[in-house]
């Protein structure tokens, strides 16, 4: 704590000494980011640092990332507001309660007035609260003072105004109105010795200072009172309050003093120095009225008459903004004789006390200041001047003066970079400057370092960048010039140049590049490799200060081997302008940044000491929220439901800090680790199960609190709940014992299947084994058949021959009678009947029904047709049926004829085909 009132004293000083209106951010919250009423009477803050405001239509709330508007039942204005443990008390139009937090982390409300016993409201607003020492609360409206404790309300009701209290000496002081300052004793008011002084003077606020009572009047100035004497306060300061209305007054601490006015803003008052600073519309305020005030860590909370200012007074960075616009972008910084030269797009500027002047003449845009030489020169779009608060004179007419560098090793001389190319700068001896053309390279050259003394790097703002060479000694004329152009080499456009320990870097397109000198070729440089995407702002011999992309807009401050800290200043990143900010060392602990509407003053020793020293909040959680309703979080885990998880938002705040950023961690089924800008952290879609979600503050220089840990489920969809998965193991087991069952049903019917098909290919063989014996059998007789046949034509061959030849020898028979039965012997023979029945059964067996199926359709058909017909369909020919017959070939033919004719077929068709088919 000493520490820090060490540093702010020490930082409103600096303020003070130097010569420009410089002061800490301020952030502004209008109508529209709280969504309340304009008028903020009373504010308070609980230990977490959370913001209670009274506002015109309700109760503000702000945990560090959201604003809430909680309105009273009756919906009246609330006058006061004060933060006491888990409460916060209201005080409003004849009402006053206090509100605490339910279990989502919504405020509801709580009267108190029922507890009033024999005393009636006279239209009063209650105006003030504060804890006393006993442990009561105090409401104070302008008629009565109410004493809450123990679930009792005691009343002191006065006859004079009242229009303040306050506890001094263990003593409760009241303000009567303009009657002066009085002690309660029990129920009535004793006048306070001395107070001539503040008769008919309106008292309007008082605090404790420096172990007297600082008493704050409406339009006559403060008074200081010991508890005997009243003297009037001696502090230049007063004069000013008595001028624009004194309202509020706020102990800072170490001997500052808060006044908050309702014609001009908040004042900072340092009672060692006796000087103040204004925080007032001109300086970043949106309203110059101030209805009331709070300090919280360094925090200066201010209630306005339209919206609510928060300033960061312990900060190490403090700014300049020119509201008025008629500075415009600042490009460049110079402190020269004392006096800080600002250059801009309009021109060159400079302060004088607190005041911002013009050095006329110099209107037009300012690329460079340096002081070179004991003068300070400006290098503008019209040319090179040099530069006093009186005076802007001309030293060269060539055009855009983008930046002077001294040449190494060389006295008084200098390189410009232009429009057109470059000039030389040589300071001669009688104090006059020679100022020449390098004639030889006519390109714009926006950046320029020297490698030696006879080497130049210069870059093209479109067209990249060239090594030139100058002749030596002679810096009026180029050797030669030397370009780039590998397959590797930086882009073209917007190159930039430095000259880092004897070491040439290049920029382009955020990707870092060096010169090897050795192989006379740009590569990577992996010094920088880590800083990728950043502009190098500045450097000196120990440290580098690196500027973020246009998004982010971080500042780093780093020595390169683990030594860093990263600046997050919302005001700072949003006012740097891109490719255009700039960096001026002033001292060993002062620095300088270029803004678009301005210039921040950096404190390296307060920087760096205060990321040492703060202690990072731990961030807490406010809510949880799903698809479809908010979860309490003070209850321990929260469940949610499946189908309302596609979507959670988890709400976290920090409000001890600005605009605070955050690092989370969620472990679970899914897993993340990210950084947050604000304190609402999204997860989508994630997957049933247990998770636990840590959450930081990240501090300055990227460090990070404790972690604050919160677990939630998020509840397994109904087709994965309990009674699911039961009714899904029954049902695995009814289809494990059904799939069972069909599977034995199935075997037994492929057995059967199998037992069938076996007997059916058994019953197949044996028939096809049938088939192939009745075959064998029809083979067989069909050979005995033909054999039979056979043998019956070659007898009858030869006894047809026989005959034949007892015909042809008939003449030597003596005998005829013997003849004649020989003859009829032989014939008997052939006609043998006997042969014909044996080949009738054999044929019979293997075509049983061909005679009764051929005399069914032919009925004419003779026996002697139906042997033909036999011997047709044993598919004999002519020659084997005649001896069969006993007759003559041609017999046979003639019998086929007629046997054709019975048959009534075609001469075309075959006979012998017929009968086989038949």
């Amino acid at each position: 704590m000493l520490f820090r009132l060490f540093t702010l004293v020490l930082l409103l000083t600096c303020w003070w000494v130097s010569g420009q209106q410089l002061l800490p951010p301020i952030q502004n919250y209008q109508l529209l980011d709280y969504k309340g009423g304009s008028k903020n009477w009373d504010l308070s803050v609980n230990e977490k640092g959370e913001l209670f405001v009274a506002n015109n239509k309700g109760l503000l709330h702000f945990n560090g990332e959201e604003w809430s508007l909680n309105k009273l039942p009756n919906n009246t204005i609330i006058r006061s507001v004060e933060s006491i443990g888990d409460r916060v008390y209201t005080g409003s139009y004849e009402e006053f309660g206090y509100w605490a937090k339910n279990e989502f982390g919504e405020l509801d409300y709580t009267s108190l007035t029922h507890l009033i016993e024999e005393h009636t409201f006279t239209s009063e607003e209650f105006w003030e609260i504060f804890p006393s020492k006993n442990g009561k609360v105090m409401f104070r409206s302008f008629s009565a003072i109410y004493a809450y404790g123990n679930d009792e309300i005691s009343v002191v009701d006065p006859t004079e105004v009242v229009s303040d209290f306050i506890e001094f000496k263990d003593h409760l002081v009241v303000a009567g109105g303009s009657l002066g300052l009085f002690e309660v004793k029990g129920e009535a008011l004793e006048p306070l010795p001395d107070q001539g002084l503040l008769i008919g003077k309106t008292v309007n606020d008082m605090a404790l200072f420096e172990g007297e009572l600082l008493i704050g009047t409406k339009l006559h100035g403060c008074f200081l009172y010991d508890g005997k004497t009243l003297a009037p306060w001696s502090a230049p300061l007063n004069k000013e309050l008595k001028q624009h209305q004194l309202n509020k007054i706020t102990p800072l601490g170490g001997g500052l003093l808060g006044f908050g006015t309702i014609k001009n803003g908040m004042y900072l008052y340092d009672s060692a120095s006796k000087q103040y600073r204004v925080l007032n519309r001109e300086s970043g305020l949106q309203n110059n009225t101030v209805l009331s005030s709070l300090l919280f860590n360094d925090q200066l909370w201010l209630g306005l008459d339209n919206g609510i200012a928060r300033v960061r007074l312990n900060n190490s960075i403090s700014y300049y903004t020119d509201y008025t616009g008629s500075l415009g972008m600042v490009y460049d910084i110079a402190w020269f004789n004392n006096t800080l030269f600002l250059g801009s797009n309009t021109g060159v500027f400079y302060f004088e006390g607190n005041q911002l002047k013009f050095v006329e003449g110099s209107q037009g845009h300012v690329w460079d200041l340096e002081v070179l030489e004991g003068e300070l020169l400006c290098g503008h779009n019209t040319g090179t001047y040099k530069v006093s608060k009186d005076s802007f004179e001309i030293l060269s007419e060539i055009s855009g003066g983008y930046q002077l560098i001294k040449v190494p090793d060389q006295n008084n001389t200098y390189v410009q970079g232009t429009y057109n190319g470059l000039a030389m700068f040589h300071k001669l001896e009688n104090g006059e400057w020679e100022v020449k053309r390098i004639e030889g390279f006519g390109a714009p050259v926006k950046q320029l370092c020297f490698e030696t003394p006879d080497i130049l790097w210069v870059a093209h703002p479109y067209k990249g960048f060239f090594r030139i060479h100058f002749e030596e000694g002679a810096y009026d004329r180029i050797d030669r010039v030397q370009s780039f152009g590998h397959e590797d080499a930086p882009s073209e456009y917007n190159v930039k140049l430095y000259n880092i320990k004897n070491k040439i870097v290049l920029n382009s397109e955020g990707t870092w590049y060096g010169y090897n000198p050795i192989g006379d070729h740009i590569e990577k440089f992996d010094e920088f490799a880590e800083y990728r995407n950043k502009e190098l702002l500045f450097y000196d011999e120990a440290y580098f200060w690196f500027v973020d992309d246009e998004e982010q807009k971080t500042i780093i401050h780093t020595n390169l081997r683990g030594d860093s800290l990263i600046v997050t200043d919302l005001p700072l990143r949003e006012r740097l302008a891109p490719d255009s900010q700039k960096m001026v060392e002033f001292n060993d602990s002062i620095s300088y940044i270029t803004l678009n509407d301005g210039f921040a003053e950096i404190n390296d020793l307060h920087l760096k000491s205060n990321s040492e020293l703060q202690e990072i909040p731990v961030p807490g959680f406010m809510m949880m929220r799903d698809q479809k309703q908010k979860h309490s979080i003070s209850g321990g885990a929260v469940e949610v439901p499946f189908r309302h998880s596609k979507s959670i938002t988890v709400e976290i705040a920090s409000p001890e800090y600005i605009s605070p950023h955050y690092y989370y961690e969620l472990h679970g089924p899914q897993e993340y680790s990210e950084y947050s800008e604000n304190g609402f952290i999204n997860f989508q879609n994630l997957p049933f199960g247990d998770y636990s979600l840590k959450v930081a503050t990240v501090g300055v220089g990227n460090a990070i609190s404790d972690f604050n840990t919160f677990n939630f489920q998020i509840a397994p969809p109904w087709y994965f709940s309990w009674w699911s998965l039961f009714i899904y193991a029954a049902l695995a087991l009814l289809t494990g014992y059904l799939v069972r069952r069909h599977n034995r049903r199935k075997l037994d019917r492929k057995h059967r299947e199998l037992e069938e098909r076996m007997y059916h290919e058994q019953q197949e063989r044996m028939a096809k084994m049938e088939k192939e014996e009745l075959a064998k059998e029809v083979k067989l007789k069909q050979n005995e058949l033909a054999s039979t046949t056979l043998n019956i034509a070659r007898k009858n061959e030869v006894i047809l021959e026989l005959k034949n030849m007892l015909v042809m020898n008939k003449d030597k028979f003596s005998n005829s009678q013997r003849y004649r039965t020989f003859i009829k012997k032989l014939n008997s023979s052939i006609e043998d009947t006997e042969d014909w029945k044996r080949f009738e059964v054999n044929f019979k067996e293997l075509h049983e029904d061909f005679f009764e199926r051929l005399l069914k359709s032919y009925p004419s058909l003779t026996p002697k047709d139906l042997k033909l017909c036999a011997y047709l369909k044993m598919n004999l020919s002519t020659k084997e049926i005649a001896p069969l017959m006993g007759i003559t070939v041609r017999g046979v033919e003639i019998h086929r004829y007629r046997l054709r004719k019975k048959l009534d077929m075609d001469s075309s068709e075959n006979l012998s085909n017929f009968l086989i088919t038949f």
